[in-house]
């Protein structure tokens, strides 16, 4: 297997700056999802990689083999897309043992090879059968099958659930998050779906306009994103960011509260704020760390607030409130809380993160 370094990896369209000065050091073994919303530089990062497009600038490196200049077949990766990019004139078994013919491979290795990833994929039944007889979801775990029969140094996943439906997708996560331990393959899988990233990654990578805006393992960049953009990306519902006045005594202020409320901040917090020459930053906490309560008792950081609407999501029951112009989430425990239901959400300042409120970077 292979450890992946990209150094200052660069690709322009004409001015469009789709991949712009990259740097990542991806572990022999590792799993790394590259994570982000449409045209943010994800897919153009990864068929850099694999090598299907020419770079601008930069270097890509397999080890201590730089490969940014070789051709695909010379780079030992394989590949799985979207849409499945099978032969639909062969059955399952043809296209498996594709990659091997072209290698000239003997025969009987070729058999072991393909008994060894038809149980490990448990798709002996589907051997047989027409690409065009297959589910969704079994014509994905035929792909799969193809492009680590001949074992690669490194396993490229190009979204290859987004066109799977909801049943499907979990069932696949599971088997792509099996077959790269399994295996020690190491791993960049590429998709838009925070919750596919949650799951699978050993790190996550974070792209925006064509740069890496966070890296780290799933837990950290879920409890302390690097900017506000990860923040909002990552969770869901994502974080809440709340504007915030530093006053002379170290508390904040939330100016758009019903009734302005004064909460309590580290000295550190304060020394940053000051150092930038503003008096306000972004305060951030997610929503299952903001708890509704019908009154404050021995409440110490709360806001104000009416509740908008409730909603369900993943189970669990979040209400929605205004502050200002802006709609923040909070969690609700009680069933019995209604739309309109005036109260308090509360916070414990650990759970709490703040930022720039310009360049939406973490202070704290």
């Amino acid at each position: 297997m292979a450890r992946i370094r990209i150094e200052q990896l660069k690709k322009y369209y004409g001015e469009v700056k789709a991949v712009d000065g990259i740097d990542l050091d991806i572990q022999d073994q590792e799993f790394v999802v590259f994570l982000g919303p449409s045209g943010c530089g994800k897919t153009t990062t990864l068929r850099c990689v694999a090598g299907l497009e020419a770079i601008t600038a930069g270097s890509i490196f397999f080890d201590d083999r730089e490969v940014h200049l070789l051709e695909p077949a010379d780079r030992n990766i394989a590949m799985v897309f979207q849409f499945y990019a099978l032969y639909p004139h062969m059955n399952a078994y043809k296209n498996v043992v594709f990659p091997l013919k072209a290698q000239n491979m003997p025969k009987a290795e070729i058999a072991q090879k393909v008994e060894w990833v038809a149980d490990l994929l448990k798709i002996e039944p589907l051997l047989s059968r027409k690409i065009s007889e297959l589910a969704d979801g079994d014509k994905q775990k035929v792909a799969l099958a193809r492009a680590i029969v001949r074992e690669p140094e490194v396993l490229l996943l190009d979204e290859p659930l987004s066109a799977l439906d909801e049943r499907y997708r979990e069932q696949m996560r599971m088997e792509f998050l099996k077959i790269q331990k399994s295996l020690n393959v190491t791993t960049v899988y590429v998709t838009h779906d925070q919750r596919e990233a949650m799951t699978l990654a050993d790190r996550i990578v974070v792209m925006q306009d064509g740069k890496i805006v966070d890296v780290g393992e799933p837990e950290k960049l879920y409890e302390t994103p690097e900017n506000v953009f990860s923040g909002y990306f990552i969770g869901s519902p994502g974080m809440n960011f709340i504007e915030t006045t530093c006053q002379q005594d170290g508390t904040l202020r939330i100016e758009a509260a019903e009734t302005p409320e004064v909460i309590s901040v580290s000295e550190e917090v304060r020394q940053q704020t000051a150092s930038y020459g503003r008096d306000t930053l972004m305060l951030g906490i997610r929503p299952e760390y903001l708890f509704f309560h019908h009154q404050t008792n021995s409440l110490t950081n709360f806001i104000k607030i009416n509740l908008l609407n409730i909603e369900e999501i993943h189970q669990i029951r979040y209400g929605n409130f205004y502050l200002g112009e802006h709609l923040y989430k909070c969690m609700i425990a009680d069933e019995n809380v209604q739309p309109g239901t005036e109260g308090f959400a509360s916070f414990e300042p650990e759970k709490v993160r703040f930022y720039h409120p310009d360049s939406g970077e973490l202070l704290t």
